[in-house]
């Protein structure tokens, strides 16, 4: 079997309010929704037995929402019943996913834009190579605590340098 880089196809979110988080994402990230908010019910249907699959058999529904970046990447949006609000620590050293990243050039605004509504900027704008080039990323959360990453520039000129 060959070993080649694989398309990163899409992530998934769980929100407390997925109409909230629809707003957030489409409005402040650019987000195009394809799919507006619906309700999966447990059933015997293909997307059911898949469900009962992955979150065995004590789910009875949840909402759920499809949008796309710019680039064709998947964001799908969950509400579950059931959701509990994330813990207010950052605990960055537990396995897990960590955060996501976003490109904007004008980074300023952006963050702006997300702390505007209801976001937070966790730290300032830092330049990754202040005298040599112009790269800047921020660490920020959604409204209701998923951390993502913005950078100024692409991940691989950020980091084609190969060092820090």
């Amino acid at each position: 079997m060959s070993v080649y880089p694989r398309v990163f196809s899409h992530i998934g979110l769980s929100v407390p309010d997925l109409d909230v988080a629809v707003k957030f994402y489409s409005e402040v990230l650019g987000f195009y929704v394809i799919m507006p908010p619906s309700t999966i019910k447990r059933d015997d249907s293909d997307v059911g037995i898949m469900c009962d699959d992955c979150f065995g058999k004590d789910w009875t529904e949840f909402r759920i929402a499809h949008l796309a970046t710019a680039d064709g990447i998947g964001i799908e949006l969950f509400e579950f019943a059931n959701n509990t609000p994330r813990e207010p620590v950052f605990n960055y050293w537990r396995t897990g996913l960590f955060h996501f990243g976003v490109q904007d050039p004008d980074i300023e605004s952006l963050v702006a834009s997300i702390v505007a509504h209801g976001g937070k900027q966790r730290m300032p704008i830092r330049y990754y190579y202040k005298d040599a080039k112009p790269y800047r990323m921020c660490y920020v959360e959604d409204p209701f605590g998923n951390v993502f990453e913005v950078y100024s520039h692409s991940y691989e000129l950020t980091y084609s340098a190969g060092e820090y």
